[in-house]
C-alpha cells in the first residue's frame, strides 16, 4: 500500500469520491438553520445573492460533474447528472421562489447519489465505511 492511497488528491476513485463528498457537503449542508435541525449550505445562501451566486454555486456543481467524468462514468449519467444542475440553476435563478427552492431541492445530493452508486459498482474498494 502507498502512502499517496490515503491522500485526496490523485486521480484514484477514492482520492475523487473524498473532493466530490466533500464539495456535495459545501453546497448542501455545511450550516445548521438556526433553531432547527435543517441544514443548508452555499447553494442556498449564495442563490441570495443575485444571479452572480447562482452562477457560483452552478460552477462549483459542475466542479462535481467534472469530477464524475474523470471517473469515466457513461455520458447519458453525466448528462443526468447535467439536467439536475441545469434546473437546479434555471429555477434558483428566479428571485424569491428560487431562493425557496434552492433550500428544498438538492442537485448536488442528487448528483452525489449517482456518483456513489457508480462508485460502488465499479470501485468497490474506494467505498467509505461510515460507523
Amino acid at each position: 500500500m502507498d502512502f499517496r492511497d490515503n491522500l485526496p488528491l490523485g486521480n484514484h476513485p477514492a482520492a475523487i469520491r473524498q473532493r466530490i463528498e466533500t464539495m456535495e457537503a459545501l453546497l448542501e449542508r455545511s450550516l445548521t438553520v438556526p433553531g432547527t435541525s435543517y441544514r443548508i449550505g452555499l447553494d442556498a445562501i449564495a442563490g441570495l445573492v443575485p444571479v452572480v451566486g447562482d452562477l457560483v454555486t452552478a460552477a462549483m456543481g459542475a466542479y462535481i460533474i467534472w469530477e464524475a467524468r474523470n471517473l469515466g462514468m457513461p455520458k447519458w449519467k453525466l448528462w443526468r447528472m447535467a439536467g439536475n444542475l441545469g434546473f437546479d440553476t434555471a429555477i434558483g435563478a428566479i428571485p424569491l421562489v428560487g431562493d425557496a427552492f434552492d433550500m428544498l431541492f438538492r442537485s448536488n445530493t442528487k448528483n452525489l447519489k449517482i456518483i456513489r452508486k457508480h462508485l460502488d459498482k465499479h470501485h468497490p474498494a474506494s467505498q467509505v465505511i461510515e460507523g
